[in-house]
Parts: C-alpha cells; sequence; structure tokens
C-alpha cells in the first residue's frame, strides 16, 4: 500500500491514480509510512527527527518555512512531546520514541499513514495508550490511519474499521459487524482458543 516493494497482484489506485505512477516525492506528499525498523541515528533530538518529515516540501538545503514550522508545532502539540523536544531519542523509552515517529508522520501532512505494528515492543499500558493516540488523531484531523497489528482484541475496541487476513478468506468491516458475522471464530484451532462474542475477547480453553 505504500509502494515499498511491488504488489503481488491486483491494481492500487490512489486519488484515481495507479499508486506506482506516483514519484516518490509526489507519493511522500500523499503517504507517510512508520516503520518498526531503527532510525540511523538516535543521537538526533525529538525535534530534530520530527522537522525530517518536511523534507518533501522544502528546498535543497532543507530550509523551513513558516508552514513548515507550525505543521512540526501542532505535530508535537498533538502527540503531546513538548516537553521531550529538545531530548536525544536514544534519551526515550520505546513507548516515547514510537510517539515520536508518529509526529514525524503527522509532521509530513499526508492524508494516509500507514504503520506496520506501531505496539511491537510495548507493554499493555503503552500498546493501548498509543492505539488511542492513533484513533484520536484519526477522528480529530480526518487523516486515514492504516496499522497492522497481532493485538486483535485492542484493535477490536479501538479502530473503526478491520481488515481481518485469513489466508485467502479476507473479511473488512466494522469490529462489531465482524463479530456478529463470526469472522474472529476460527483465526485460531478451535481446541486451544475460542472467540467469546459477548466480550469481544479470546479466551482459552481448559
Amino acid at each position: 500500500m505504500g509502494n515499498v516493494q511491488s504488489k503481488l497482484s491486483g491494481e492500487i489506485y490512489l486519488k484515481e491514480k495507479p499508486l506506482d505512477s506516483y514519484h516518490s516525492n509526489q507519493l511522500a506528499t500523499e503517504i507517510s509510512v512508520v516503520l518498526t525498523e531503527p532510525i540511523a541515528s538516535k543521537n538526533l533530538t525529538v525535534l530534530e527527527l520530527i522537522r525530517l518529515g518536511r523534507q518533501p516540501y522544502t528546498n535543497w538545503i532543507g530550509s523551513l518555512s513558516k508552514i513548515d514550522k507550525e505543521k512540526i508545532i501542532r505535530a508535537i502539540e498533538m502527540v503531546g512531546l513538548k516537553e521531550l523536544e529538545h531530548k536525544k531519542c536514544y534519551e526515550l523509552s520505546d513507548g516515547q520514541f514510537q510517539k515520536v515517529m508518529i509526529a514525524r508522520a503527522l509532521a509530513q501532512d499526508t492524508s494516509i499513514i500507514l504503520l506496520d505494528e506501531p505496539t511491537t515492543h510495548l507493554d499493555l499500558y503503552h500498546k493501548a495508550q498509543i492505539l488511542k493516540l492513533l484513533q484520536q488523531i484519526a477522528h480529530e484531523t480526518k487523516k486515514t490511519i492504516v496499522f497492522t497489528t497481532h493485538e486483535i482484541e485492542l484493535g477490536i475496541q479501538l479502530a473503526d474499521k478491520m481488515l481481518v487476513m485469513e489466508n485467502d478468506k479476507n473479511s473488512f468491516g466494522a469490529p462489531k459487524q465482524l463479530i456478529d458475522e463470526g469472522k474472529f471464530n476460527t483465526l485460531f484451532p478451535t481446541d486451544t482458543i475460542f472467540f467469546d462474542a459477548t466480550s469481544g475477547s479470546f479466551k482459552i480453553k481448559k
């Protein structure tokens, strides 16, 4: 979806244009991506890393315009990083650093933000905190936020729509709709785990 690798089949369109017809700089103004791979240097400050989100819009020497600076400030405020903006990235916890990466994507100001497993390596509290933050951003900014996750129960509680990928039987819809249609019932071997539709959670068979 982010044109990071070639599609397996079919066609992907963005604003009625084939995704692979976009130049990389052009695509960077439409889609921002938050990956799990570490950045090249964590010696950057939080502010410096977030500023990199404006790279698709700056000139060849990277000068920031008034609009660039406003987008950066807005991203920092929305994610709640004002007190950390001058800290080095290596000083941050995993949860704080993930917020910085989200703020960088926000500063990029694209209509679509893609995240690959944004809650990896986080404890339950910080998993929920990150996903609630993404929900808040999506609702306040009207941006489309798509993330992959194995945290199915958190997705059920916080996502507006879900794509449940089960081999060739992929289902898309609101969590309640998918629960009513029994789409979570066969994700795992039923002799070990079953889905409780009442609580919206998976249970271990004892």
